[in-house]
């Protein structure tokens, strides 16, 4: 029984963390995974043991496999992780309801993550583009495409194989897309444990 209280409890504080390191609240998750929000809490705080079937629409909603609620759980410490070109995890951040998709290169770091690597796509030149502002330092690596990107007060004309690092607090965003489609890499780098 025990064995099970505990697992309940860490697959609650994974989806805990999934959640936030996502930016998304309650409210959200729940009206996409079609449970009630009360449910969501609890499962959300290991007060009940969640179905399979409720796992399942979680993670989607999370944009995650089901299987990386449990990765950790019972673990014999394996730090590397292969993902193919093909299994990328589209996930849902701020910049998604403007049209960037978000692709997460590595979806598990252990509770404190140091880092996110995302593959980002750009495609409509018509598209207005919000500011953001985070947590952490960013290294950016333009792969394709050429657009010019702001971070504060200053504008970066970026080209194939140009790279951009920044004080991610500091509000930053596309400016203009000049050549579409673009794509580019975006590695968070957390200066404190997230």
């Amino acid at each position: 029984m025990e064995k099970s209280t505990d697992l309940d409890a860490f697959i609650g504080k994974t989806i805990h963390d999934f959640r936030k390191k996502l930016g998304l609240t309650i409210a959200e998750v729940s009206e996409q995974s079609n449970i009630s929000r009360g449910m969501f809490s609890k499962i959300e705080n290991g007060q009940v043991s969640p179905s399979l079937d409720s796992l399942l629409r979680i993670s989607q909603a999370l944009g995650i496999p089901i299987s990386a609620l449990f990765k950790e759980f019972d673990s014999e410490g394996e730090t590397a992780q292969h993902v193919k070109s093909n299994e990328r995890l589209e996930v849902v951040r701020r910049g998604t309801k403007v049209g960037h998709t978000y692709h997460l290169l590595a979806y598990d770091s252990g509770p404190n993550k140091l880092f996110e690597p995302f593959l980002i796509s750009l495609d409509n030149k018509s598209e207005i583009f919000p500011s953001f502002s985070h947590e952490g330092k960013v290294f950016m690596y333009l792969i394709e495409g050429e657009l010019i990107y702001r971070h504060g007060k200053s504008k970066y004309h970026m080209k194939p194989g140009d790279s951009l690092t920044y004080d991610a607090k500091v509000s930053h965003g596309p400016e203009e897309l000049i050549d579409v489609p673009i794509k580019f890499l975006n590695i968070i780098i957390y200066d404190n444990v997230h």
